[in-house]
């Protein structure tokens, strides 16, 4: 019975970290546990959390991708000045939207692609390859908008990032269905299998007849897409592309795929974990601010509380 509990309370850590925090919220700060609060909170960490997800794949494959905050912004950027291009080409608004949004997502599943074709072809790490994106990203955003908000939207593409669907904020549904696609391509599917062996050992997962640089170029390319859907939903949610979105994203994505067990060797972890990661973060920022704690100490606390988590994490595997 003793190692059975030992055993459940090291796969659970971090669920039980999570529940304890809820706990000391529910006392401590006043209308923690509101419907309204949760559902504030479901809404800010939807959009991080949906490229969570598709880092959890990158990171678990053996790769990074630093630029998926700037990819944010320049998606928010690029949807509204192809939609104002259009429109003002004398295409209806009600149509300009949704091919700017098609331009923004095929764009940024390119950027990925390409990210993991270097990859691939060259041998250059991604971690210098995506800071580069990151930096070329942040350029490009600035110079489509000439660094002030391009407003160019219609009142209903408010929706998908500050509307609601059956008293659900819209962005949490859509990061539900990204769980839930993410969770079984990586626990079900071949496409999975793949990934955890390539992250494990490259030249065991060739071995075996597993296309390593076809793996790593879908991982890339599925985590910038993810990227891009993020940005559109951030423009929607403040009705404007602005350049300045979405900076330091990728410090909060990465964290919480790591406070969610995921290894940064790669062939570890779970999108069951990220999520406990993402929600974890989401509430001790939350926390904090209804504790009315300084922001210069909202981040002492984030930036300590996130290094023991990881450390409790790790101690338990």
């Amino acid at each position: 019975m003793r190692e059975r509990l030992m055993a459940w309370v090291k796969r659970s850590i971090m669920e039980i970290i999570l529940f304890v925090l809820c706990a000391i919220l529910a006392f401590e700060a006043e209308g923690f546990f509101s419907v309204d609060n949760l559902l504030n909170v479901l809404r800010n960490v939807s959009m991080q959390g949906i490229i969570a997800f598709g880092m959890t794949m990158v990171i678990i494959s053996g790769e990074i991708d630093l630029s998926v905050g700037s990819a944010v912004a320049f998606a928010g950027c690029l949807t509204a000045y192809v939609t104002r291009h259009l429109a003002g080409a004398g295409l209806a608004i009600e149509l300009a939207v949704p091919a700017a949004m098609l331009a923004a997502l095929l764009v940024g599943l390119s950027v990925g692609a390409l990210s993991g074709f270097i990859r691939v072809r060259f041998g250059v790490p991604t971690f210098i390859i995506t800071l580069a994106w990151m930096t070329v990203l942040t350029g490009s955003a600035q110079l489509i908008t000439g660094g002030f908000p391009l407003t160019p939207f219609p009142e209903w593409y408010n929706f998908l990032g500050g509307g609601y669907l059956l008293g659900v904020p819209f962005p949490a549904l859509i990061f539900a269905l990204v769980f839930l696609t993410t969770h079984f391509l990586m626990g079900y599917t071949t496409l999975g299998r793949s990934i955890y062996a390539v992250g494990g050992n490259a030249e065991a997962a060739r071995l075996s007849g597993i296309e390593v640089g076809k793996i790593k170029i879908a991982v890339m390319a599925i985590v910038a897409f993810l990227a891009a859907l993020a940005g559109i939903m951030q423009s929607a949610e403040i009705m404007s592309g602005a350049a300045t979105t979405a900076r330091g994203w990728e410090l909060d994505v990465i964290a919480a795929v790591i406070i969610g067990g995921t290894s940064l060797m790669g062939g570890e972890g779970q999108i069951r974990g990220t999520l406990i990661g993402v929600v974890f973060l989401g509430i001790l920022v939350n926390g904090m601010t209804l504790m009315n704690i300084s922001e210069y100490w909202q981040l002492v606390v984030r930036g300590a509380l996130i290094l023991s988590a990881v450390l409790i994490n790790r101690a338990h595997q």
